[in-house]
């Protein structure tokens, strides 16, 4: 009987500490953001664009237009359990352009620094009119012309 017993407390317990770890907090990080060592072998106003990309590297999101400014983008996502992850942390780095290409700002941004942004959602009315499938195949019935399908 005790080691009945103690196979069941082994295995609450082992249930126990797989439950426990599994609330534990998983980060995930994405994107890069160049260390303040390289940004400082950049000057403004005298380094061009290429450069920026031979100091650091060209980033993987650019501004609308192939010679737009270089935006650096580091996000830190936690994921806690059931819950939706959450941004804990992210760093924007932005450098623009004079329109020589030579380095006109550096700025850094942080999630402190954001803002938020409403998204409207503008949707376009399809053309059915709340008929399902069967009453759209039904109401084509009408409308075919088998003068058509056989050829003039």
């Amino acid at each position: 009987m005790t080691a009945t017993k103690n196979r069941v407390v082994r295995a609450v317990a082992l249930c126990c500490l797989l439950i426990l770890t599994a609330c534990s907090a998983t980060y995930r990080n994405h994107g890069y953001v160049p260390p303040e060592e390289d940004l400082e072998n950049l000057v403004v106003g005298v380094d061009s664009r290429a450069t920026v990309d031979d100091v650091i590297g060209a980033p993987s999101a650019s501004g609308m237009l192939s010679d737009g400014d270089y935006y650096y983008v580091r996000s830190r996502i936690r994921t806690y359990g059931m819950y939706r992850p959450e941004v804990v942390e992210r760093q924007v780095l932005a450098i623009s352009f004079n329109d020589d290409d030579t380095i006109a700002n550096i700025e850094r941004f942080s999630l402190a620094d954001g803002q938020v942004v409403p998204l409207a959602r503008r949707v376009t009315d399809s053309s059915v009119v709340s008929g399902g499938f069967l009453r759209q195949l039904l109401g084509n019935i009408g409308n075919i012309n088998p003068e058509g399908a056989f050829g003039s």
